[in-house]
């Protein structure tokens, strides 16, 4: 079935619309006219040279990211960057770029509330509110259904997040009942998790000064920034599925993950 690229944006923004992006970011559609029809969509987190090529590969002629292929200015299109040359293979072939980023790490059941529904947390709720009340903003917290000592705890980050190592502070000899979470960079919210009671954090990022500061007063478990925001193309498959079955979709194979742990 094909369909336009701006039918399959306007189901993505209805659940994480283009307005709850953070000013500096670069969601939406990158590379492509909005009335270009496609037939099949490459699901991933980051865009390379080598998704392109994967893309044409499969007969996708439209990729769904969750980093935007260009986050600031670009002046020359040479080849020297990743970046640019993957934006180069797109245009090339004819693939179409689209990214849902902030406003997918904001928007209600978001990023940080997939990583919540993987560890199977209860009681969900915003860890830093977009406004009084608002249903959307950073992060998220969760109780545990039962409590898991601290060494429990980060055996279960590693098998659920797929870890071979993590950093963490200091166990605390402390069970861990109440969990919070933020997928990608979420060391701003260091101060939020604190004040929410929480007995973790769990996102990625962290300063060596960052795990000082904070280790006496709560658990932080860093494990990386690709592996908290792995599972957004789940959320960009059940959205596009629910709202237009009939599209193909496919998930890419290429491991977009630029660290690589020894």
């Amino acid at each position: 079935m094909e369909i336009t690229i701006e039918e399959i944006a306007a189901a993505i923004e209805d659940f994480a619309p283009l307005s709850l992006q953070e000013s500096w970011d670069n969601s939406g559609l990158i590379v492509g006219s909005p009335r270009q029809t496609v037939s099949k969509a490459l699901l991933t987190i980051d865009v390379t040279e080598a998704v392109v090529f994967e893309a044409v590969e499969v007969g996708a002629a439209l990729i769904i990211s969750h980093h935007p292929v260009i986050l600031s200015g670009v002046r020359k299109l040479t080849g020297d960057t990743e970046a640019e040359r993957a934006v180069i293979a797109a245009i090339r072939h004819g693939v179409a770029i689209y990214a849902a980023h902030t406003n997918m790490d904001v928007a209600q059941k978001g990023v940080s509330y997939r990583m919540a529904q993987k560890l199977g947390l209860n009681s969900v709720q915003v860890l830093s509110p977009s406004g009084e009340h608002s249903p959307t903003g950073l992060g998220v917290t969760g109780m545990l259904p039962a409590p898991l000592n601290e060494d429990e705890f980060l055996t279960l980050l590693k098998s659920v997040f797929h870890l071979s190592s993590l950093r963490h502070t200091p166990l605390r000899k402390q069970k861990i009942n109440k969990a919070a979470l933020c997928g990608g960079s979420g060391s701003s919210l260091i101060a939020d998790a604190i004040r929410s009671g929480s007995d973790v954090f769990v996102t990625a990022d962290i300063k060596y000064h960052q795990f000082a500061d904070a280790s006496k007063e709560i658990l932080i478990a860093d494990i990386g920034h690709f592996e908290s925001e792995q599972y957004t193309k789940e959320i960009f498959y059940e959205i596009l599925t629910k709202k237009i079955p009939t599209f193909a979709l496919q998930f890419s194979k290429v491991n977009t993950n630029p660290i690589t742990y020894l």
